[in-house]
């Protein structure tokens, strides 16, 4: 797929291959929401492209690994990758253990973000659920269920998974309401993921559609992230500008958003073997 026209080069393309492996090293050890900010800021003008990363054969032949075009959630996937990492080598471990359930296979993908990317990264100790903490009370309990009937739509059959694979349940996430989110924004710490929710629609494999980066600064808050709007690559964008946008959605309702903190994994973690094919599960409701 072409890329589309540049706009200003990214952080990433003026460095030579030893310039980011420095810097992937460099004050490795730093605070995880530190490191977050930094290696998502190189990000910043990266062309916006729908599903960059595959598996480079088979069902989704793009490469597993990019800097020069990213969308929503693997903006956000690089970067934890990059973050996370002590030094380049580790990176394409990685990213392979945030981006599968277990092996690096198109069907053991985290396709399905309530389903499987978000409880699969919260039982592998990357990620924890932080939005009651930020919102108290105005946090509200909301679930995604899938059936039968949800993967015989278009939408939820375009993602060409096998039966055995496709998950059902009900899924529970935490959420802020629209109308709250802004009460709450400014105690938001930078560098925690802000996901979007829509209304749950039965033929919907999945209620989120958008994530990126809490950013905060000049006494505003900020959403880094993906946009594949007008912007069409990565920015900065005010985030009362972007939910007032948001709430104008009439066809698919944004209904909210939910907050996730990173976490630092075991250091044993990005050396770990891929565990054997066939070994693959769904995420857990």
């Amino acid at each position: 797929m072409p890329l589309p026209g540049p706009v200003r080069e990214n952080g990433w393309k003026p460095l030579t291959p030893e310039q980011r492996a420095a810097l992937i090293a460099d004050q490795a050890e730093s605070p995880l929401a530190e490191r977050l900010l930094g290696m998502s800021e190189k990000f910043l003008n990266t062309p916006y492209v729908i599903s960059p990363l595959g598996e480079g054969q088979g069902v989704d032949p793009d490469p597993p690994f990019r800097l020069d075009a990213v969308d929503c959630l693997t903006f956000v996937e690089e970067t934890l990758a990059l973050g996370l990492a002590r030094g380049e080598p580790e990176v394409p471990t990685l990213l392979e253990r945030i981006r599968y359930a277990n092996t690096p296979a198109y069907e053991d993908r985290n396709h399905l973000m309530e389903a499987q990317w978000l409880p699969n990264n919260i039982k592998k100790g990357l990620l924890v659920d932080v939005t009651r903490r930020y919102a108290k009370d105005d946090a509200v309990a909301v679930t995604k269920t899938l059936t039968p009937y949800t993967w015989q739509s278009k939408s939820s059959m375009a993602l060409q998974l096998p039966r055995e694979r496709q998950p059902v349940g009900t899924f529970t996430l935490n959420m802020i309401p629209l109308e709250k989110v802004l009460t709450h924004a400014r105690n938001v710490a930078s560098g925690t993921i802000l996901v979007v929710l829509r209304e749950d629609l039965p033929l919907k494999a999945t209620r989120v559609t958008h994530l990126g980066f809490v950013v905060q600064k000049k006494k505003r808050t900020y959403l880094r992230h993906a946009s594949k709007g007008g912007y069409n690559r990565v920015v900065d964008e005010d985030l009362e500008t972007f939910l007032a946008r948001n709430a104008r959605y009439d066809k698919w309702k944004v209904t909210g958003v939910s907050l996730f903190e990173a976490r630092r994994p075991p250091p044993s973690f990005a050396s770990q073997p891929t565990p054997a094919a066939g070994s693959a599960a769904v995420g857990t409701p």
